[in-house]
């Protein structure tokens, strides 16, 4: 902890040394995409991609789950998701999924999540796997990735961009233990390297 610590005591620093410091929302910032993935700390957003600040939306969850659509629901991550897409005006979106991935795993074997009820009702309730038979891991994180896109696409506001073409989507799937990121096609169902 205490190398974070200096980190962050020295990175103001780092910033203002020679580079721009990043845009806030009202000095005009304009994210060429939002990048939805899991919490894992195996995964950076910023160094799969190579973005700078100011390049990306971030919005990391538990498994990288995008909860189904409801009128009247409020959760923070289709506040998120809205905010991004309206207010913003992204016009990709990635999902990405990964190897190795706890949160799915715990899925899988719903009883490693006994100690951790939260996580479990989270992940139960957003996505039923009624389609996903027992799985290897990894098919199972790709099968969790490409559920996760079909919620995504219920959402209206996303739904009525992807139409009108002012928004792609884009299912990527990162190897961890070999950093080879893979794009779900939905004309044939097959992950292929970038």
């Amino acid at each position: 902890m205490q190398s974070l610590i200096d980190h962050a005591r020295t990175f103001h620093q780092k910033v203002s040394g020679g580079r721009e410091q990043a845009a806030g929302p009202g000095d005009g910032v304009s994210p060429q995409a939002m990048f939805v993935t899991c919490s894992d700390a195996q995964v950076i957003p910023s160094l799969i991609t190579g973005a700078r600040p100011g390049e990306l939306f971030e919005l990391r969850t538990a498994g990288n789950v995008i909860p189904p659509y409801r009128l009247g629901r409020l959760t923070a991550e289709a506040a998120t998701i809205e905010y991004a897409v309206t207010i913003l005006g992204v016009q990709d979106v990635i999902v990405c999924g990964h190897t190795r991935c706890g949160a799915v795993q715990g899925r899988v074997r719903s009883w490693t999540l006994r100690s951790a009820p939260t996580t479990r009702w989270w992940l139960l309730q957003t996505h039923r796997w009624r389609d996903a038979p027992v799985l290897a891991d990894e098919d199972a994180a790709r099968a969790h990735l490409i559920a996760q896109l079909d919620k995504l696409r219920r959402y209206p506001r996303v739904a009525r961009r992807v139409a009108a073409g002012r928004l792609r989507l884009h299912g990527w799937f990162y190897e961890v233990q070999t950093g080879v990121v893979s794009n779900y096609r939905p004309d044939t169902g097959a992950f292929t390297p970038l």
